[in-house]
């Protein structure tokens, strides 16, 4: 039987503050750790000039609308809640993103001819 006295956590437990020395320690290894690699990594980007202007990325092809796989992935949560809407789907506000992109993918396959 336990009592009062010998209880194995007592209520009122006192931590010991941590040595100065130690956290000015953890405080240089979070600058060592986390702001160093952010600066040389800001600053390795600022030299390089091809980063200076926008992306040379292809434009979309035309082969990009053919497959709606590739532009629901493009889609964010509100903009597929919205198309579900617009194609007649029930129950699509609770769905996830995965689940609501499998939806309309079938609903696509079983509909060919309506498009987004």
């Amino acid at each position: 039987m336990i009592t009062k006295d010998k209880h194995p956590f007592p209520s009122s437990r006192q931590l010991d503050p941590l040595p100065k020395g130690l956290l000015r320690l953890y405080g240089l290894i979070a600058i060592l750790v986390v702001l160093i690699p952010e600066w040389v990594a800001g600053s390795t980007l600022r030299v390089f000039p091809d980063n200076w202007e926008g992306s040379q990325l292809p434009l979309l092809s035309y082969g990009w609308y053919d497959f709606p796989e590739l532009r629901l992935a493009t889609m964010t949560i509100c903009q597929l809640r919205i198309l579900a809407r617009q194609v007649g789907l029930h129950n699509y506000s609770h769905l996830n993103r995965e689940r609501l992109v499998a939806r309309l993918l079938k609903y696509l396959d079983r509909n060919p001819t309506s498009s987004f």
